[in-house]
């Protein structure tokens, strides 16, 4: 039980931080940013997991403009993002990092970086057919 407390704090976290935090502006610029800098290299410039780790890793990186991804975000929005980036109990993107000998430094992230790179994602996502 205190397994699945754990699992979902990632995702309480991003919510609030995302949802219930106030008014804010989205940053489309420092979301791209970020996203260049931190995700395209295994999801792709276009999300379409097609970046040189998308198959190195297992399970393998997902496409993120598909229809299911899509419902996600919409059914929990700023919360996939986050949870992905911070989950406490597995070591998917580090290891598949880590065992390509790719060498990303550390990021702070903000509240305001969640953000933006969530308004980035969904704004990409929205415009797929």
């Amino acid at each position: 039980m205190l397994r699945t407390a754990v699992i979902k704090t990632p995702a309480i976290a991003g919510l609030l931080a995302l949802g219930l935090a106030g008014p804010c502006v989205a940053d489309d610029v420092n979301g791209k940013k970020i996203f260049q800098a931190r995700c395209a290299i295994c999801h792709g410039a276009n999300l379409k997991s097609t970046g040189p780790l998308a198959n190195k890793s297992n399970p393998p990186t997902p496409d993120l403009t598909t229809s299911a991804f899509r419902q996600r975000l919409n059914d929990y929005p700023g919360v996939i993002v986050s949870s992905v980036i911070l989950r406490p109990n597995g070591d998917l993107i580090p290891r598949t990092l880590r065992e390509n000998d790719v060498k990303m430094p550390p990021f702070a992230w903000s509240v305001q970086d969640f953000r933006d790179l969530n308004h980035y994602i969904s704004g990409i996502i929205s415009k797929q057919p």
